[in-house]
C-alpha cells in the first residue's frame, strides 16, 4: 500500500511541477508578444521670422581715417534702412573690425627683405531681424544701391526662423503617436491578436527641412534656413504589448 502511495504523491508532483513550468512558459511567452511600430507626422508651416546680415568696408593708409569714412558709411546705411520702414530696433550695428594691411618689401634681387605697414582695412556687419518678411526681402535685394554712393556693401542672402517649434513639435508628436496607434491596431487586428498597453516608447529626431526640397535627413537633426516655407518632420517608435 505504501508504494502505492509514495507513486501517487510522485504522480501529483510531477503534475504540479508541469502546470508550473507550462504557466510560466505561457507567462513569458505573452509577455515577449509586442506589436512594434515607427509613426510619422509631417507639416507644412511658413516662417515667421527674418533675419538679414550684411557688411561693408573702408580702406585707408591712415587708421583715422578709415574711421571716419566707415562712420558716415553707417549713417547713410542707417537712414536707408529707415527710409524703407525699418526701426532702429530692428536693426543692429556691429562693432569695427580692424585689420593691418602689410606689402612685402624686396631688396634688388627679388629676395623679401620683410615687410611694412600699408594701411588699414575696416569691416562693420549690421543684422537685420524682423517679423516683416516681405519687406526684409525686398530691401536684402535692393540694398546694393548704396554702392552707387560709394558704399562697399555686401547682401547676404536672409535666413528664414520659426518662433513657436515648441508648439509645432508637440503637435507632430501627439499626431505621430497616433499614427504609430493606427498602424498597431491593423497589424494585431489582421494577426486575430488585441492592441494592449504601450510597453516602451522612444521619439525620433525633429527634422526641419525646406518643404518641396531634396534635403537628406541628418542624425541630429535638420534646421533649415534657407527656405521661407519649411516642412517639420517627426518620428516615434511604440513597442505595444498584445492581449
Amino acid at each position: 500500500m505504501k508504494p502505492n502511495i509514495n507513486a501517487l504523491i510522485i504522480g501529483i508532483s510531477l503534475i504540479l511541477i508541469s502546470l508550473i513550468f507550462s504557466g510560466t512558459y505561457k507567462y513569458k511567452f505573452k509577455d515577449a508578444e509586442n506589436i512594434t511600430v515607427t509613426g510619422l507626422a509631417e507639416k507644412n508651416f511658413t516662417s515667421n521670422l527674418i533675419v538679414w546680415k550684411g557688411d561693408y568696408s573702408r580702406k585707408s593708409p591712415d587708421l583715422k581715417s578709415a574711421y571716419s569714412l566707415l562712420k558716415e558709411d553707417e549713417a547713410a546705411v542707417s537712414a536707408y534702412l529707415k527710409g524703407k520702414g525699418i526701426s532702429d530696433s530692428e536693426v543692429l550695428f556691429s562693432s569695427v573690425d580692424i585689420t593691418k594691411d602689410y606689402a612685402k618689401t624686396y631688396d634688388a634681387h627679388g629676395i623679401i627683405t620683410g615687410s611694412k605697414l600699408e594701411g588699414y582695412s575696416l569691416k562693420q556687419s549690421i543684422s537685420v531681424k524682423s517679423t516683416d518678411i516681405d519687406k526684409i526681402e525686398k530691401v536684402s535685394r535692393e540694398i546694393t544701391e548704396l554702392i552707387q554712393k560709394g558704399i562697399e556693401m555686401n547682401s547676404m542672402p536672409p535666413s528664414y526662423y520659426y518662433t513657436n517649434l515648441s508648439a509645432l513639435k508637440i503637435d507632430l508628436l501627439a499626431k505621430a503617436s497616433a499614427d504609430a496607434k493606427s498602424r498597431a491596431e491593423t497589424i494585431a487586428k489582421n494577426s486575430g491578436s488585441q492592441l494592449g498597453k504601450i510597453k516602451q516608447a522612444t521619439m525620433g529626431v525633429f527634422q526641419i527641412t525646406g518643404e518641396n526640397d531634396n534635403e537628406s535627413y541628418a542624425g541630429g537633426g535638420t534646421l533649415n534656413t534657407t527656405s521661407r516655407n519649411k516642412t517639420a518632420s517627426i518620428t516615434i517608435r511604440i513597442d505595444y504589448a498584445v492581449e
